[in-house]
């Protein structure tokens, strides 16, 4: 991972535009994702393991999630015709049972996106396709950091156009954006990326555990799951937040509800009301 400070948004962008020129110039691909947290000091984690369930099983996650749907359908109204849990198991014992589509098939991952979207402790670490999404994320929280900076993420699964995988280490895979899921995924140009790891749990049995997605961005040696971190000021805030409110950019065009609606104003009416100071 490359971390990057800049002095105010300006230089960010210029920077931005530097790496994507650079890889440009060597050939590689810019599908880039981007992830933006409103605290450098944090760590790329997904929620399920800041809920303290560091390498969960892959299957135990399957089964917890299969165990809720009854009373989630029951109060959305909609179903999701996932396999069942020995399936699921079986599949995960052979390495082979990690490539999409066999994990997640499409109405696992359109299920696991709804509950990412609502709440739920997931092992989607979620990303977008526009930096200026991002942004919104990083200059959410009105409260300013500890550390006085907010971070935009840049991550290239395969500059190369090709990546390889070890049998017996953790690896990331970007699962893709092509899903029927709740409308919020699309609004925030969204994708994902998991990690997991194929471990000898026995003489001759393996399973598929989750992992940390810094474990590999940490130490990557830019061919495949290289990690940009531009670090900004918080106090960019201001001017950012009203530039992407311009541009239509806010809590209620990405979120689209009530509560979304109302923090807009508030941002709006209460933060950075014109010729308040």
């Amino acid at each position: 991972m490359t971390n990057i400070d800049v002095a105010n948004w300006g230089e960010f962008e210029a920077r931005l535009q530097e790496v994507s020129q650079r890889e440009v110039s060597a050939g590689h691909t810019t599908n880039f994702l981007y992830r933006g947290q409103n605290d450098s000091a944090w760590e790329l984690t997904t929620t399920l393991e800041r809920r303290g369930r560091q390498r969960m099983r892959v299957s135990d996650y399957h089964q917890l999630i299969s165990r809720v749907k009854p009373q989630i359908e029951s109060f959305t109204g909609r179903t999701w015709e996932i396999p069942d849990y020995p399936e699921v198991e079986r599949r995960l014992r052979d390495y082979e049972g990690w490539s999409f589509p066999k994990f997640p098939d499409p109405a696992t991952y359109s299920y696991m996106v709804h509950l990412r979207h609502h709440g739920f402790p997931s092992p989607l670490l979620d990303w977008t396709r526009s930096p200026y999404i991002a942004a919104y994320f990083a200059f959410t929280s009105a409260s300013e950091p500890s550390c006085g900076k907010v971070s935009i993420y840049v991550y290239s699964e395969s500059p190369r156009g090709l990546k390889g995988t070890s049998s017996y280490k953790p690896q990331i895979r970007v699962i893709g954006p092509f899903v029927r899921t709740h409308p919020r995924h699309f609004l925030q140009q969204c994708d994902y990326t998991v990690c997991a790891e194929f471990l000898k749990v026995g003489d001759c049995l393996y399973e598929w555990r989750f992992a940390g997605h810094e474990e590999i961005t940490s130490g990557a040696d830019g061919v495949q799951d290289v990690v940009w971190k531009l670090n900004i000021p918080w106090s960019e805030r201001r001017k950012v937040v009203n530039m992407l409110d311009a541009y239509n950019l806010n809590s209620f065009s990405l979120f689209g509800t009530e509560e979304s609606l109302m923090e807009m104003l508030v941002v709006r009416e209460m933060e950075f009301a014109k010729g308040d100071d």
